[in-house]
């Protein structure tokens, strides 16, 4: 019968050497890029304004700003997030006929 105070120090199966153990990894910081909207003269306000509020977490009083600002200067940044969210953003307003780009933040 074993030990009811056995640590399992002995036991091979609970073992662990420290050629085995690793140090933590910092967790890594993905790259940010920039989500910029441009100027829209082929749809109109209302259709950018609920694109922007169904495929971000703006509001539409910021999607709003955002679009105006867009057709006043010729772009807005929409959003600031890491490449991969980036991109996918990008395809989504593509598939509603919305131009936007990602550059990567400086």
């Amino acid at each position: 019968m074993p030990d009811q105070n056995h640590t399992g120090a002995s036991d091979p199966h609970t073992k662990t050497s420290a050629a085995t153990m690793q140090a933590p990894t910092k967790p890594r910081h993905l790259p940010l890029f920039k989500v910029i909207l441009h100027n829209d003269d082929e749809n109109s306000m209302h259709h950018v304004i609920d694109s922007i509020v169904e495929l971000t977490p703006l509001n539409r009083e910021d999607a709003q700003s955002r679009a105006d600002e867009a057709h006043r200067s010729g772009c807005a940044l929409l959003l600031v997030i890491h490449r991969e969210r980036a991109e996918l953003y990008e395809e989504q307003f593509r598939s509603k006929s919305l131009t936007v780009t990602i550059e990567p933040v400086d």
